[in-house]
């Protein structure tokens, strides 16, 4: 979708369009659009938050339709109800067929009119490379949105960053979103080293490499697979000291995950080909981050493998040696994301020395029975750390809520054969979550570190908001980025 800014004012006589705009609750509308919208819907239309109205155009507006967000008391608006306003007008006018959208923004503030923009092309998102004959219902009938604003350098300079946002959270999507037998591991290190961003440094670590570093537990998980396990490194050095301590993150970056031996129901094993969403929405965030040439340092170890099942498969009982020479008793083969994070947070502790670590990971089914689909858990003793993973996620609208991992629950994960087990044994699914935090914290060491599963809100089945179509959902990339970004040198 081709997105430009234009003055008002400009004859906008376009019959495959639709004119879109907000309705405040406490502004009024021109006497002639008024009367219009007061007869069209009986005057059932009010500019309420989530209304929404669709009519043929007045004969004086020459275009296939108008279309009339609700979008409150204007004091009350902002970045996210902008985006809001933006995704649902694109959806709307895209429901109608309409070729193009013309959303009028008169004396809208630049940085509001540049997230419309942004809620409409995160909105126009699709997935579907891979049907044939994809249906009208399955593509956007939109192919151009023009945003009126009242500076168009201004809308257009305020959008750049957010369009490279954008960049990021369809590439977490597309990752995510595509089936196992076409994104596996070799195939995943493929895609991260065709990122085409300037100074965005990518380092593919095989299989070799990391038997040399005594990555056993992460090698253990790809036993089975045919495919080479790997760690892709990405960096990106903006600071003004390129050498400083990064800011890095960890993802799991399970391209499928049957649970091996410990074989996973059938019911809903297809949606298993997301279980790499931690991984891919630090590759998106790293890319929004290179996008804009953030002045920061960041890092992300993306711990990439495939849990499959045959004959060599890791099994119950084995013992396997992590790169942080820990020792792990493997009683549930599909526990196996802690498996991976284990030697990926090793290896970005020691070989970066950040200033703090976060790995993201969709690790758990107990988070998703603790908090639903919406909340992503965090889990971290470091109270401002956690804070302003928290306030980043509020920022963004991708939310956490922080659960505890207390010592106590150590005991848990006892092993009389080796260091640690990697899930607890005799208490089912209690405090499973919090219980395989604490198995990562040990692999941090004294680094500043928090762990945020996102099992829940990476894939769920339908989405309320405007701007994330049903599917994968590029949940993370906008949090990791405002993260980041709260790290970032002021100085010009």
């Amino acid at each position: 979708m081709k997105i430009t800014f234009v003055s008002h004012g400009r004859d906008m006589a376009d019959p495959t369009a639709a004119a879109a705009m907000p309705v405040f609750e406490d502004a009024p509308l021109p006497q002639a659009l008024a009367s219009a919208i007061e007869r069209a819907t009986n005057g059932r239309f009010g500019g309420a938050p989530g209304a929404s109205a669709v009519f043929l155009a007045p004969a004086w507006l020459d275009v296939g339709a108008l279309v009339l967000i609700g979008a409150g008391p204007r004091a009350k608006l902002d970045d996210a109800g902008f985006e809001r306003i933006g995704g649902e007008a694109l959806t709307l006018a895209s429901t109608h067929g309409l070729k193009g959208l013309i959303l009028r923004l008169p004396e809208i503030a630049p940085q509001a009119a540049a997230h419309a923009a942004l809620g409409a092309r995160l909105s126009a998102y699709r997935f579907h490379r891979h049907k044939t004959k994809p249906k009208a219902s399955d593509t956007v009938s939109v192919a151009t949105l023009e945003v009126e604003v009242d500076d168009p350098d201004a809308c257009r300079d305020a959008f750049a960053p957010l369009d490279g946002l954008a960049d990021g959270v369809f590439l977490a999507r597309d990752l995510v979103s595509e089936p196992a037998n076409i994104l596996h591991p070799e195939a995943y290190a493929v895609r991260m080293k065709a990122l085409d961003i300037p100074g965005l440094e990518i380092e593919i670590i095989d299989e070799a490499g990391l038997e040399a570093l005594g990555a056993g537990s992460l090698l253990s998980v790809g036993l089975a697979s045919p495919y080479q396990t790997c760690m892709a490194v990405l960096r990106w050095r903006g600071a003004a000291d390129p050498e400083a301590p990064p800011i890095a993150f960890v993802g799991k970056g399970v391209t499928f995950d049957t649970g091996g031996i410990s074989i996973k129901p059938a019911a809903g094993l297809e949606e298993m080909k997301a279980d790499m969403g931690g991984s891919a929405a630090i590759a998106g965030a790293l890319l929004a981050l290179a996008a804009r040439k953030a002045r920061i340092n960041a890092v992300g170890v993306l711990c990439i493998v495939e849990n499959a099942i045959g004959g060599g498969a890791l099994r119950p009982g084995d013992i396997v040696t992590a790169m942080s020479g820990r020792t792990i008793e493997v009683i549930n083969t599909d526990a196996e994301g802690r498996l991976a994070l284990a030697d990926g947070l090793t290896y970005c502790r020691d070989r970066f020395k950040p200033r703090v670590m976060v790995d993201v990971a969709t690790l758990t089914g107990a988070v998703m029975v603790a908090l639903g689909l919406d909340y992503g858990g965090l889990y971290s003793e470091d109270g401002a750390l956690a804070e302003a993973l928290i306030a980043a996620g509020q920022a963004e609208g991708e939310l956490l809520w922080r659960l505890p991992m207390p010592e106590s629950y150590d005991r848990h994960i006892e092993s009389l054969a080796a260091d640690v087990k990697n899930v607890a044994v005799g208490i089912g699914r209690s405090g499973g979550a919090s219980i395989a935090a604490r198995f990562l914290k040990p692999f941090a060491g004294d680094t500043p570190w928090a762990h945020l599963d996102i099992s829940g809100p990476a894939w769920p089945t339908t989405s309320a908001a405007p701007t994330i179509p049903a599917g994968a959902t590029g949940y993370g990339v906008r949090l990791l980025h405002r993260f980041a970004s709260s790290f970032e040198d002021t100085a010009p």
